[in-house]
């Protein structure tokens, strides 16, 4: 299956009128639809939403909201570069944390370890390859407990939910990534999404160079107004995009025969359909080496190592 952007040919004619409408009100930026973006994703995840020019964007003021300059934060292993390499450009001291081979998400039992060695100020929980980490209920629940902050990477996690709840809701932020792969798209684009008021409000002048008052130092992470109408027609048709994922993997599912199996209740976006098995034809990878080895630290992370070696992803591309 050739790789193609989960956009709906039906969606033109809707895309290309909201992008007359940007042209004639003269408003690229700050306008109508970035607001309404930022409502209907917050519609659908349940929590307030803040709308960036990336996942980076989005994941900036959170680090500084919350002072964690000189803090150590715990990051699995098992992800892009990008999520522990803001953490560490931004001052964090960075300590990574082993996978689980079933679900290629943070372990629990390691991150407890990690705990209680480093006395982290905050967590890290990366969603993989389009569902939610099994652990996410323990892994909040204690770190609640404990008195850490808890950060989700919902870069592959759109249309994701577990009992419901979607990705981002568990912790005390989620950033979700609108890159030109992911299940659904703006191009480039960031969401930030949290119940912390606070945050929020921060984050909003952070985005604008601290605009209105100055008092915030920010910088210009604002997402322009033709990349939000494109996010309101992808939004519009993510629930679509999810079922008719799910019933693709349903038909070709049994031509595999080692998958990752979701747990009851849980429901995958499918940004990958992962496997445990060499396939040809295959996407490749989520990811082929543990951000341990790219940033050079000297820790044993075994099944970081293992996943890394032994699985494979199968295409889902949506066709609309």
């Amino acid at each position: 299956m050739k790789f193609k952007i989960g956009f709906d040919k039906k969606d033109k004619k809707k895309l290309f009128n909201y992008w007359d409408e940007i042209l004639r009100n003269n408003v690229w930026s700050e306008g109508k639809f970035s607001r309404l973006f930022e409502n209907k994703y917050s519609t659908y995840v349940n929590r307030e939403c803040l709308s960036f020019s990336s996942w980076t964007g989005a994941t900036e003021p959170i680090i500084e909201f919350f002072n964690l300059k000189n803090e150590i934060i715990l990051c699995p292993s098992n992800t892009f570069q990008a999520t522990p390499l803001i953490s560490k450009q931004l001052g964090c001291k960075v300590k990574f944390v082993d996978c689980n081979k079933n679900d290629l998400c943070l372990s629990f039992d390691d991150l407890k370890k990690k705990i209680k060695k480093y006395k982290p100020k905050a967590v890290w929980i990366v969603h993989i390859g389009g569902h939610i980490a099994f652990e996410i209920d323990k892994i909040a629940n204690y770190c609640k407990k404990n008195k850490i902050l808890l950060f989700e990477d919902c870069a592959h996690a759109h249309g994701a939910s577990f009992n419901g709840k979607k990705a981002g809701t568990w912790g005390d932020a989620g950033v979700y990534s609108f890159y030109a792969t992911k299940t659904i798209s703006t191009g480039e684009g960031g969401v930030l999404v949290s119940k912390n008021k606070n945050l929020i409000k921060f984050a909003k002048q952070f985005r604008n160079y601290g605009k209105p008052n100055l008092k915030n130092v920010g910088k210009n992470f604002r997402m322009n107004e033709f990349n939000a109408a494109l996010g309101c027609v992808q939004i519009d048709r993510l629930n679509d995009i999810v079922e008719w994922k799910n019933n693709y993997v349903d038909k070709i599912k049994s031509n595999y025969s080692n998958t990752l199996n979701l747990p009851d209740k849980m429901i995958s976006g499918f940004y990958k359909f992962i496997v445990f098995q060499k396939i040809q034809n295959g996407t490749g990878k989520v990811y082929e080496k543990g951000c341990h080895k790219i940033f050079g630290e000297n820790v044993n992370l075994p099944n970081t190592d293992w996943v890394n070696k032994n699985h494979w992803c199968v295409p889902v591309y949506y066709k609309g």
